[in-house]
């Protein structure tokens, strides 16, 4: 009989320790570490006047032509994109420099000058980016 109430308790907590370990109310549920690198698309830019986002198609990208882009790279590497016609049709000038990320914040060096921009939005298609009042948009 002894033998049989310790096979029902170890039985018992087993069941209690799967139960346990199976609980969802994890408080990162639904959470997506979304990787940053990669090649991002410039598609809106605009203003955030007192929580009043106004989003506009970017006027650097040229009619007819790819996004300006960045290209983030998992060594932190970074080259940047501009698509310009004023030469010949779409001629892509490229800019090259490094990047980190450090929480909710991408610091960008080219050319000697860095500018650090607040992450307000990544996800596996969409990066914002905000500088003071600036907003940048990017897809993949």
């Amino acid at each position: 009989m002894k033998t049989r109430k310790s096979i029902i308790f170890a039985l018992a907590l087993s069941i209690g320790l799967f139960a346990t370990s199976c609980n969802s109310t994890d408080e990162n549920e639904g959470a997506t570490i979304a990787p940053i690198e990669g090649k991002w698309g410039i598609v809106k830019v605009g203003f955030d006047n007192n929580g009043v986002e106004t989003l506009a198609d970017p006027p650097q990208n040229q009619s007819g032509c790819d996004h300006d882009y960045i290209n983030l790279k998992i060594d932190n590497t970074m080259t940047s994109g501009d698509y310009n016609s004023a030469v010949s049709p779409c001629a892509l000038t490229t800019v090259s420099g490094t990047y980190t990320r450090s929480g909710g914040k991408l610091t960008i060096v080219t050319s000697g000058v860095t500018t650090t921009y607040d992450i307000v939005n990544l996800t596996v298609s969409e990066l914002k980016l905000k500088q003071g009042n600036a907003i940048s948009v990017y897809i993949r």
